[in-house]
């Protein structure tokens, strides 16, 4: 059994692969991330393998519709813990089934299939532990595309298909500065006061995985609308908006009180807005000029 060690926003958590294991040569996104041993913390969680799947009896917690083409996610409550089902898309089989203690710090994944479906699970595994486990250490774990300009960073929040991943885009082509930082799966933390984001190992389908992190410039809602037109949202809209991007599970009382304090800081201390916008330059200066004019 081989251990790996990793640091994302500045938190640290262990992946043990066993011997001859078909990921050990993949999982290249995790790469920039890695510590040796030595350099470790305490870890927040380590997930394992497990030789067998996990027997319940299991009562459902969380089984939503999944839309055509979205992954799984299904919680499921035992005896001492939770158990999590993946699968890519909701037409191929559950490859992954992932159990885990009341603390989040064990998890034990039970991976099926071909290479690439054992990937999707540990990669989907390593994110919700780390959303859950991070949360009490003032972190969330965001659904969002981030760009750093002269030292800070912009998030752009929205529903799938609302078009986060274009108007980053549009910066990069169009504001001079502009780098991608992360293009789904970000996390804001609060360190000394300060609300930062910090780049992570999983970022949809843009590979771009940087250990980077740059204090928070402004967070703005898209919506897609016939014209160009932005707003300040007000603190209790910019919790709502923020909320409504951010990875966790609030029946869980733990997560949800941690979550509320983190997210009370950022509606309080980072400007937070909502864009209308068409996908076209002008709707990337306007934004870009509001935020960070």
């Amino acid at each position: 059994m081989a251990a790996r060690f990793f640091r994302v926003a500045g938190l640290c958590f262990s992946l043990n692969l066993p011997d001859g294991h078909p990921l050990c040569g993949r999982l290249s996104n995790y790469r920039p991330f890695e510590i040796p041993d030595g350099a470790a913390d305490e870890p927040l969680f380590s997930l394992s393998f497990a030789p067998a799947a996990p027997e319940g009896p299991f009562e459902p917690v969380y089984v939503p519709k999944v839309e055509p083409g979205e992954p799984v996610v299904n919680l499921y409550r035992f005896a001492g813990g939770w158990m999590t089902e993946f699968a890519p898309v909701a037409t191929v089989p559950v490859c992954g089934r992932l159990v885990f203690d009341e603390s989040f710090r064990d998890g034990r994944l039970f991976a099926e299939g071909n290479p690439d479906a054992q990937e999707f699970a540990v990669n989907n595994s390593l994110m919700l532990l780390f959303a859950f486990a991070s949360a009490r250490f003032s972190a969330l774990e965001m659904h969002a595309s981030v760009v750093t300009r002269g030292g800070r960073g912009f998030l752009f929040l929205g529903k799938s298909g609302t078009g986060k991943s274009t108007h980053s885009s549009l910066w990069l082509k169009y504001i001079d500065g502009t780098s991608l930082l992360n293009d789904d799966n970000p996390v804001l933390r609060v360190v000394d006061g300060v609300v930062r984001v910090f780049g992570t190992p999983w970022s949809g389908k843009t590979p771009c995985y940087k250990a980077e992190d740059v204090p928070v410039g402004a967070i703005v809602r898209l919506r897609q609308a016939p014209v160009n037109e932005i707003e300040r949202l007000g603190i209790a809209q910019a919790y709502a908006s923020v909320m409504s991007s951010c990875s966790g599970f609030r029946p869980i009382r733990a997560l949800a009180d941690a979550q509320h304090a983190t997210l009370a800081t950022v509606a309080t201390s980072v400007p937070c807005y909502r864009l209308d916008c068409l996908p076209d330059e002008a709707a990337a200066r306007l934004c870009q000029s509001t935020v960070d004019g």
